[in-house]
Order: structure tokens, then C-alpha cells, then sequence
């Protein structure tokens, strides 16, 4: 049974960083593409990023303002989020995409205006 676990995220002010992780255990991801998603309340979940062993792929709201990277090794994968926004207040889940395992519990983001 896949586990995954986020943490990092927390409540900071407009144009704050946070830097989220997510650990993967039960079984390797090393060969999967890698997301971080995020569901804001009463909206849909969205993928934020992914990354692959070669490439990054970046949602438009957040281009330039966050850097997803992964530490296959320890199967764990990373988001450093900058100049953070009100509107990236959500939940930040990570997951493979498409996604394959049952979703970890997520870590809160709140951005303060």
C-alpha cells in the first residue's frame, strides 16, 4: 500500500515562501512522473506541477514563482513556493500524475493579504 505523506505548509503573508515535501513510501516513484496538486475550497483540484526525469511542467498561475524538484533516492518530492499569493491558499497534495495512489491528507497553504 502506497503512503503519501505531505508537510511544509502553513500560513505566511503575500509574497512569503514556503517550501513543501512529500514522502512516498511502500513503494519507489523513481520511474513515475511526479505532481503536486492543490484544491482550494469549493473548487476543483489542480495540478500545480510535475516533474519527470528529464522536464518540469508548470500550471500558468504559478510559473515563475515555484520550483518542483524530487530526491529520488529518498522518494521524496519538493515544492518551493515564492512570492506567494492569497489565491494559492489551498490544500497542496502530491501524487503521481496521473495520479495512481490514494491521496495523502495534504498540507494547508494559507496566504494572508
Amino acid at each position: 500500500q502506497v503512503q503519501l505523506v505531505e508537510s511544509g505548509g502553513g500560513l505566511v503573508q503575500a509574497g512569503g515562501s514556503l517550501r513543501l515535501s512529500c514522502a512516498a513510501s511502500g513503494r519507489t516513484f523513481s520511474s513515475y512522473v511526479m505532481g503536486w496538486f492543490r484544491q482550494a475550497p469549493g473548487k476543483e483540484r489542480e495540478l500545480v506541477a510535475h516533474i519527470t526525469s528529464g522536464s518540469t511542467y508548470y500550471a500558468d498561475s504559478v510559473k515563475g514563482r515555484v520550483t518542483i524538484s524530487r530526491d529520488t533516492a529518498k522518494n521524496m518530492v519538493f515544492l518551493q513556493m515564492n512570492s506567494l499569493k492569497p489565491e494559492d491558499t489551498a490544500v497542496y497534495y502530491c501524487n503521481s500524475n496521473p495520479p495512481r495512489a490514494s491521496w495523502g491528507q495534504g498540507t494547508q497553504v494559507t496566504v494572508s493579504s
